[in-house]
């Protein structure tokens, strides 16, 4: 079961890598309407995942008391910008940078705990933090701005786990969420759009209808494949099959997108990757010494 759990999540990773190459196939739509169809179809894929396993009871729950899921409208938000972000700049030639958000988010979430979670930084990731912050300044001077593609993305995506690290619900119940409440105002903008002519749904190609059809499966299938391996796996094996998705991204906005990355480029990521070194290094010895200590108190 635990071979099964690293394969799903595995697959799930390279799902999410080689997703560019989907969004890619509707670029010339706007990022906006993308995401539009997107949560809708996402709830409809979602709703038919729920009836097929009957995992309705929670319903009742956010009905009773909707209070205590109050966080799902932040996180329901936080996710909608993530996704707006992501795909602008993967439909506008900047898959390259958002794909540098995803590299630094591991190092985005120990400066959230150490904020919120009033967590202590060991010796070894504030020198991975500071590296990193090196690189970011470095790739600020080379681009001539602030990378706030990347740094949006990696803090949004921190901030949302950050959210749901203690949410009540589980994740494919907070997905669905987070789906029901951006549904509404998404089907209005489609709706809207729709009736001034300007909706893609129904008046392009069939290749064009069916990727927007798909669109909730592209988005919910890696999630549930994600959610099924974490539960099967390590925390460590996770930690190195995360960084899958943003390198495949990498490579796709290099090779198949043919976006520039010249060497002075190459020098800022490899800072920040030298960075995510040092920071996986030194949690894999505390890992193995725990695990030792374990052992030997047994």
């Amino acid at each position: 079961m635990k071979n099964n759990g690293t394969l799903i999540a595995f697959l799930a990773y390279v799902l999410w890598g080689v997703l560019p190459l989907y969004w890619h196939g509707l670029k010339q739509l706007p990022a906006s309407e993308i995401l539009a169809h997107r949560i809708v179809w996402s709830l409809v894929f979602m709703a038919g995942v729920l009836f097929v396993t009957r995992r309705w009871n929670w319903l009742g729950e956010v009905v009773r008391r909707p209070k205590d899921h109050l966080r799902f409208v932040a996180t329901a938000l936080i996710l909608a910008v993530n996704y707006g972000v992501y795909l602008w700049a993967n439909n506008s030639g900047h898959l390259v940078e958002a794909s540098l958000g995803y590299f630094i988010n591991p190092l985005v979430n120990v400066v959230l705990g150490m904020v919120f979670l009033k967590e202590r930084l060991r010796p070894a990731q504030a020198v991975a933090v500071l590296i990193a912050l090196v690189g970011v300044a470095y790739l600020t001077v080379d681009y001539g701005r602030v990378p706030w593609i990347a740094l949006t993305l990696a803090l949004t995506f921190g901030t949302y786990g950050l959210l749901r690290k203690t949410a009540k619900l589980g994740s494919i119940e907070g997905l669905t969420l987070e789906m029901i409440l951006l549904f509404i105002p998404s089907l209005v903008y489609l709706l809207v759009i729709g009736a001034q002519g300007a909706g893609a749904f129904g008046r392009s190609d069939t290749g064009t209808t069916l990727l927007i059809l798909g669109a909730g499966a592209a988005t919910a299938v890696p999630m549930l494949m994600f959610t099924f391996g974490a539960r099967r796996v390590t925390m460590i094996t996770l930690g190195i099959l995360q960084y899958i998705a943003p390198t495949l991204q990498f490579l796709i906005g290099v090779y198949a997108f043919a976006e520039p990355f010249d060497q002075t480029r190459l020098i800022g990521f490899a800072v920040i990757w030298l960075a995510l070194a040092i920071y996986w290094i030194e949690g894999l010895a505390i890992y193995r010494r725990r695990n030792k200590t374990q052992v030997e108190a047994v």
